[in-house]
């Protein structure tokens, strides 16, 4: 890391400095409230309110700084009044805050061009396409306003002195950039009005492939080290505005880059882009981007060396994706090959499609643990053997699907005609994304999935298999919370079979609960016309499950939390990481392809050598060999988050990964500190 970018990190990351530019408050109806009065139609609310924002942002510049554009208004007016958005609610599914979000534009569709021709594109479109005048009128507008803002920002470098950003902005956004640093400049712009559009959570993509082309011409004549530092710079500036970026805490953003990943004649991806983007992550240490890393059986082992590298820092990432499972997954579910190889994932690991999706992943989730514990609670009397009782289970994990697929019909989107320029429209001109796509599919996690087994584990060996409990005494235990029965409640903890330990008594439970997942959702369409997708992830439900849920055949108690994603209980005594790989490996996760990563906390001390971090490379192979689909992992001391919950100002730079994202320790909730802390601390 250079001097420079030492001083940019403490001024952005350290001091946050940049706070200082920041404008009042806006008053967050103060839009809403003519709109509502001028009965105007939502696609026209949405393009004023981008305008609005982007003519009342004031270009400001940083000392040393070479990529420009920060945020000065801290909020953005809502398109809706309170009323209105109650009479919204009463009719339409809404989907968190209503805006587009959580996918993945196509960031060469005004990249590779410049606003000029695609305003020229535009013109064009509305004198073949006359119905969609008013609303390619409306993206007209937007562009031009991202053009002053950018002049604005080119006044003021010229002003100031800085002829490197003044020269950089004296080409892009206008038009296509040449060079590598007009192509980061770009991008930061384009990702810039986006957010200012209200949508969140979109994330940045394959980084590495579309920006390949201006990396290489600049490769001929820059040096490696010269371009690391506009990379370092780059990824600097996804840190400036992230605290004003609407997530469930401080680092949930999506801003997720993905690296590598192999192509559809074989081929692999990855390239020196690819590996600079991991080397200016190793050497930045910040939150963001964020980085998720495609791998095949082809990968070479130097790239899980430098992945494991950068989970020895603590940050939490890489987050590796198997193409080998991912990319016949999503063929099944329908998606062309084409699209297939070209996958990303959403904000926190959920698979999608740049430009073409508009999925919703992460739409709802199904709850194992409550399909167990209430099937155990209505038939475990009456079910003569263990058999009569999975079947209960399979009809109460198809209810819940039932009630999912009932509940979100009729979902209103926020336009976004900004992000509609990057996306296919399903192929209609003027057409908003928030209407649909070429994928309209929604996908549901799956909570609580070694809870459930695990509790199924232990019924079977001892209700039915050794008949050491008689239901009763279990279901009294149960509705007791455990109060009077401790000696059981630690039986069920600590004695039973546990997913984790490569014991296939209660993997294979696991492998039928999943698989009781994927043929619930199997046919069902939703009513854009697309699918159901099965995953493995949690997202905050592990905690939000867990509030409403009672006390568990596998010893936990009400309200204990969840594992967090696909990962063993909080009490399970694993024996190990390659025995629990190998359990987590075994389901046929090309049916649950929605996502959702084997979650693992290794301790800090397995990354000491150049040899341990080896071992942990090959761990993470082995895992993506044995067929595992997804994985993150942490490096992490318990003694160490101890410490940073007495004394937080000590420990301000302290990354952890949370589910599927990474934030700063400190600035957690003390209820996801303490379940990363309660996860166990694998060594090898």
């Amino acid at each position: 890391m250079t001097d420079r970018i030492k001083r940019l990190r403490t001024f952005f990351i350290t001091e946050k400095e940049y706070h200082m530019v920041r404008q009042p408050p806006l008053d967050e109806e103060c839009l809403a409230r003519d709109f509502a009065r001028d009965n105007t139609p939502p696609t026209e609310r949405a393009v004023q309110r981008l305008c609005f924002m982007l003519r009342r942002e004031e270009a400001r510049l940083f000392p040393e700084e070479r990529i420009a554009f920060v945020r000065t208004l801290p909020n953005i007016p809502a398109l809706f009044t309170n009323r209105e958005m109650e009479e919204l609610k009463a009719s339409h599914w809404i989907h968190e805050q209503g805006e587009v979000c959580n996918i993945n534009g196509d960031f060469s569709r005004l990249l590779d061009c410049g606003l000029e021709a695609r305003m020229a594109q535009l013109r064009q479109e509305q004198r073949t396409h006359p119905e969609a005048a008013a609303y390619i009128d409306g993206q007209l507008k937007i562009l031009q306003c991202v053009e002053d803002l950018a002049e604005r920002y080119r006044d003021l470098a010229q002003k100031q002195g800085n002829t490197v950003v003044a020269e950089t902005l004296s080409r892009v956004p206008k038009y296509a950039p040449r060079t590598f640093l007009e192509a980061l400049q770009m991008f930061r712009i384009i990702h810039f009005t986006m957010w200012c559009g209200g949508n969140y959570h979109n994330t940045i993509g394959r980084l590495d492939q579309y920006l390949y082309p201006y990396f290489r011409h600049d490769r001929e004549h820059m040096s490696r080290e010269e371009i690391l530092e506009l990379l370092e710079e780059f990824f600097l500036t996804f840190n400036r505005d992230s605290d004003l970026y609407p997530g469930m805490q401080q680092g949930d953003n999506g801003q997720s880059l993905v690296l590598g990943g192999r192509n559809m004649d074989g081929s692999d991806s990855y390239n020196e882009l690819s590996e600079l983007c991991l080397q200016a992550s190793l050497e930045l240490q910040v939150i963001d981007p964020k980085i998720n890393l495609r791998v095949h059986r082809d990968t070479p082992q130097s790239v899980y060396v430098l992945g494991s590298q950068l989970t020895k820092q603590g940050l939490g990432f890489p987050q590796y994706a198997n193409d080998d499972v991912v990319i016949p997954g999503l063929l099944r579910l329908g998606y062309e090959p084409e699209d297939a190889y070209n996958y990303v994932a959403a904000a926190c690991w959920e698979f999608i499609i740049p430009g073409k999706a508009m999925d919703i992943p992460n739409i709802g989730a199904l709850s194992f643990a409550e399909a167990v514990s209430e099937a155990v609670k209505e038939h475990l009397t009456d079910s003569p053997d263990f058999e009569s009782l999975l079947r209960c289970v399979q009809e109460k994990i198809t209810a819940q699907v039932e009630k999912l697929c009932r509940t979100v019909r009729n979902v209103y989107m926020f336009p976004a005609p900004f992000l509609s320029l990057m996306m296919v429209n399903g192929g209609q001109v003027g057409r908003d994304i928030s209407l649909g796509a070429v994928y309209n599919n929604y996908g549901f996690h799956g909570t609580g999935l070694a809870t459930a087994a695990d509790s199924l584990a232990a019924i079977k060996r001892l209700v039915y298999d050794e008949a050491a409990l008689a239901p009763e005494e279990l279901l009294q235990a149960l509705e007791a919370d455990f109060q009077g029965f401790e000696e059981l409640r630690n039986r069920l903890r600590y004695e039973m079979p546990k997913m984790g330990n490569d014991d296939d008594e209660v993997d294979s439970l696991a492998v039928l609960l999943l698989d009781d997942f994927a043929e619930a959702l199997e046919g069902r369409r939703n009513d854009r016309g697309g699918i159901f997708r099965a995953g493995t992830g949690s997202a905050m439900y592990y905690l939000w499950h867990a509030e409403e849920l009672g006390a568990t055949p596998d010893g936990r108690q009400a309200e204990e939390a969840l594992p967090c994603n696909y990962s063993p209980s909080l009490f399970a005594r694993c024996r190990g990481p390659v025995s629990l790989l190998k359990s987590f490996a075994k389901p046929h996760l090309q049916r649950v392809i929605n996502g959702g990563p084997l979650t693992l906390e290794l301790h800090d001390t397995l990354f000491r050598t150049e040899e341990s971090v080896e071992k942990v490379a090959l761990l993470v192979r082995s895992f993506m060999e044995m067929g595992g689909h997804q994985l993150q992992l942490n490096a992490v001391n318990r003694d160490t988050l101890l410490a940073a919950q007495r004394h937080p100002e000590q420990y301000r730079n302290l990354i952890v990964r949370v589910w599927g994202w990474s934030g700063y320790f400190v600035e957690l909730d003390r209820a996801y500190q303490n379940h990363i802390i309660q996860r166990m601390e694998l060594q090898m």
